[in-house]
C-alpha cells in the first residue's frame, strides 16, 4: 500500500504542491464507479492526517457503497480560473488516484465509512514561468515522478 507519506518521501517539493492545492479549498471531487461500471462523481471534503489521506462518507451514501463495492477512485482539487494580464497566474490542479481502503466509522457528525487512500497515481497540471507552456507532473509508486510539458 502506498499512504501520502510515501509521496511525500519520494518526492517532497512535488508533495507539498499538491497538497496545498488540495488543502487551499474545501470541496474536491470524488470519481467512483457505480454498480453498472458507470462513472459517479461527488463533492467530497479530504484531510491530511498522520501521513495518510483520509476522507468519509455519510452513512447510506453512494459513493461510500461504491467504494465498498469497487474501491477505485479518482480525487480531484478544486479548480480555479487563471488570473488574466501580463503574466498569466493559475495555480493549477491536482489529482490523485488509487484505492480506498476502509479504515473505520467516521466518529463526528451523522456517522458513515472512513477511507485512507491507497495512492496510485498522483498528477500537478500547471503553467510553466513563463505561461506559456503547460506542465504536466505525475508520480507513480512504480515510476517515481515524471514531467511533460505541451504547448
Amino acid at each position: 500500500m502506498t499512504s501520502w507519506q510515501d509521496v511525500e518521501k519520494a518526492a517532497p517539493e512535488f508533495a507539498g504542491r499538491v497538497r496545498a492545492l488540495f488543502e487551499a479549498h474545501k470541496h474536491k471531487t470524488l470519481a467512483t464507479l457505480r454498480a453498472d461500471g458507470s462513472p459517479r462523481i461527488s463533492g467530497i471534503e479530504t484531510e491530511f492526517t498522520d501521513g495518510e489521506l483520509t476522507f468519509g462518507s455519510m452513512s447510506a451514501a453512494r459513493k461510500g457503497a461504491d467504494l465498498r463495492r469497487d474501491p477505485r477512485f479518482a480525487l480531484h482539487s478544486a479548480t480555479v480560473d487563471p488570473v488574466e494580464g501580463a503574466e498569466a497566474q493559475w495555480p493549477g490542479e491536482a489529482k490523485i488516484a488509487g484505492r480506498a481502503v476502509a479504515a473505520g466509522a467516521v466518529t463526528e457528525g451523522p456517522g458513515g465509512d472512513l477511507f485512507h487512500a491507497d495512492i496510485t497515481e498522483v498528477v500537478h497540471t500547471h503553467l510553466n514561468a513563463q505561461a506559456t507552456l503547460l506542465v504536466v507532473e505525475w508520480w507513480t509508486p512504480a515510476r517515481g515522478l515524471r514531467t511533460v510539458e505541451r504547448e
